[in-house]
């Protein structure tokens, strides 16, 4: 009988996941030393630029317990840590038995390893915490022990500690997995039970699904169905594990993770998170992961207006390894045909645009983020709308209520004042002040979705000098004092730099649009003015000046009224272009504005 254990490593940004996992795989001599690299999980280039974990992945190891001589198979998922990349976490944890915790000795609890945790229990997984980074200067054991007690309620007394860069105690981390986390239960006699944890879209193959198969047995030409989508009906051409090479078998029983290759090559009747059984089978689902709703949307637009049905394809092939994203089609009159997108925070469409430009070399453009806010219309309706575009006249407009969040933002004590400062600005409302440590400090707020995506993350950052760190959690809608500000170009509307703000900024994100715009768009031979309005009335204005010949150049003596005659002419002239004349603005502008909007 084979002991199988299955496993994930969970924890904040930044504290050694992806470290800890390397060493894991050197332990078990998973990678050959001609193919070792650091964050070997991390298989994007993308990831290993910007250094943190995206996506997640699983590898099977096969290790052998130097105390008893017993094999066992280890399933490994590493999981990203930053907040927009929960959904992620939630679908591996789905697919395990136990979650190493891992802590930073020198940071100690933070706000993602407080919300991976819980994501855990809730999932009744075994969680063994881990202190990575001992052999830090700066490293605080005792006091990250009794973080862990006091914030998190485990017993950290038997926490493990290593430091995954050196290699140290790793040993003492595989004792801990053999004997801590649960073996995975076989049932390879009843009908087959998988759950679908992840899956992308290989060019050659097709779709290639990865698997957690929790009763029954997966064979090649198996005819499958999905339980939630009963006519999505397909064939297994292919399956294995990854170890982390890719290796072929020819089953999957029960308790193992492994992929799967299918003869569909339909990406919208996959369902990650779906459970996979035989088409004679009635059964019910498994508990899958709930499904995040999007809480950022932006409009992504192609420079080359004929790439928008690459665009479609790509987003496509993205959402099969991403299920988190939504996407439906738009239409702007400034910027053509492209697509409403949905994400689940800043980093979420920073990371999905660069993939997108990246994968399948598609030039963007991005609107200003928005979020979707609740209109009570004067006939009593409720509408929800996301593209201010979209929204109607204000004398229709009875209420509009926008998405609130609960923040927990954690900061040493010096930078507190500072902070404070920052979400008041933000039409943050305080809650409370919670000390954490004698250094760390938790500040609690309701917060305006809305003023979360212009600049927020930046700012936290810059003020703390990178050692604060926040987390939030979308509670319900409230009531605020919105409008929508247009900009006109040469006295035209141009949607895509339409904005829902609070009434209080209007002006001064009016005034910076305006200014911004004013040295990106070219002068002509007209002048050209740049408004920022609400309604009829005008917020702020620029002027980009005309062109303008030197007419009386060719003069040379008499009459003054010669002078005047000239002038006057170029006027008439100036004011006949001003009134036929459009507007060509360059892709460059909108990039520009757009990328670099902030308060």
């Amino acid at each position: 009988m084979k002991k199988i254990k299955n496993f994930s490593i969970i924890a904040h940004i930044d504290h050694g996941k992806s470290t800890l996992a390397d060493r894991i795989l050197d332990t078990c001599q998973a990678v050959s030393e001609r193919d070792k690299q650091e964050q070997i999980l991390d298989s994007m280039e993308l990831e290993r630029e910007r250094g943190i974990t995206i996506k997640l992945n699983s590898v099977r190891l096969n290790y052998q317990d130097p105390r008893t001589k017993e094999d066992y198979i280890l399933n490994l998922i590493d999981t990203p840590g930053h907040v927009d990349f929960t959904y992620e976490v939630s679908r591996s944890l789905a697919s395990s038995e136990a979650a190493l915790l891992v802590v930073d000795s020198t940071q100690g609890v933070q706000p993602q390893t407080i919300a991976n945790m819980y994501l855990a229990l809730e999932n009744n997984l075994e969680i063994i915490p881990v202190i990575n980074k001992i052999d830090m200067q700066n490293a605080n054991i005792e006091k990250t022990k009794e973080d862990i007690e006091k914030t998190l309620g485990i017993d950290a007394s038997e926490a493990i500690l290593v430091s995954a860069k050196k290699g140290l105690n790793i040993d003492k981390l595989f004792d801990a997995i053999i004997d801590r986390v649960p073996n995975a239960e076989v049932k390879d006699d009843l009908p087959l039970k998988a759950l679908v944890f992840d899956s992308y879209y290989d060019t050659y193959r097709g779709i290639v699904l990865f698997v957690r198969v929790v009763e029954g047995v997966l064979k090649k030409n198996d005819r499958l169905k999905f339980v939630q989508k009963p006519d999505s009906k397909f064939d297994i051409i292919d399956l294995g594990f990854s170890v982390p090479q890719e290796q072929t078998t020819n089953e999957i029983t029960s308790g193992e993770v492994g992929w799967i290759v299918i003869n569909n090559r339909d990406i919208k009747s996959t369902l990650v998170g779906g459970t996979i059984t035989h088409i004679n089978n009635d059964i019910e689902p498994l508990k899958g992961y709930k499904q995040l709703k999007p809480m950022v949307f932006s409009g992504f637009y192609p420079i080359d207006a004929s790439k928008y049905q690459l665009l479609e394809e790509a987003l496509e092939k993205i959402s099969l390894s991403d299920s988190s994203l939504s996407y439906e089609k738009e239409t702007s009159q400034a910027l053509g045909h492209g697509f409403r997108v949905g994400f689940l925070g800043l980093l979420h469409l920073e990371i999905i645009q660069e993939r997108i430009e990246r994968e399948f070399n598609i030039g963007l453009i991005a609107t200003a983020p928005s979020v979707i806010y609740r209109l009570t219309l004067t006939n009593k309706t409720v509408k929800y709308v996301q593209n201010p575009a979209d929204f109607p006249d204000k004398t229709f407009i009875h209420t509009i209520e926008e998405p609130y969040v609960r923040l927990s933002l954690f900061s040493p004590q010096e930078y507190v004042g500072k902070l404070m400062e920052l979400i008041h600005e933000k039409r943050g409302r305080y809650i409370k002040l919670e000390t954490v440590s004698e250094t760390m400090n938790a500040l609690i707020y309701e917060m305006p979705l809305n003023e979360m995506v212009f600049n927020f993350f930046n700012s936290v950052k810059s003020i703390s000098k990178g050692y604060a760190s926040f987390d939030y959690e979308l509670i319900d809608y409230k009531v605020g004092d919105l409008v929508k500000m247009e900009i006109l170009i040469h006295n035209e509307k141009v949607d895509a730099f339409s904005l829902i703000v609070d009434r209080s900024h209007a002006y001064f994100m009016g005034r910076n649009l305006v200014s911004k715009l004013k040295d990106l768009i070219p002068r002509q031979n007209f002048e050209i003015p740049i408004q920022a309005a609400l309604g009829g009335k005008i917020l702020a204005r620029e002027t980009v000046k005309a062109y303008r010949k030197d007419v009386t150049a060719k003069l040379y003596g008499g009459d003054v009224s010669r002078k005047k005659k000239l002038l006057q002419k170029q006027k008439r002239g100036k004011k006949k272009m001003k009134m036929i004349g459009s507007v060509e603005i360059p892709q460059e502008a909108f990039i520009k504005a757009l990328k670099t909007n902030d308060n």
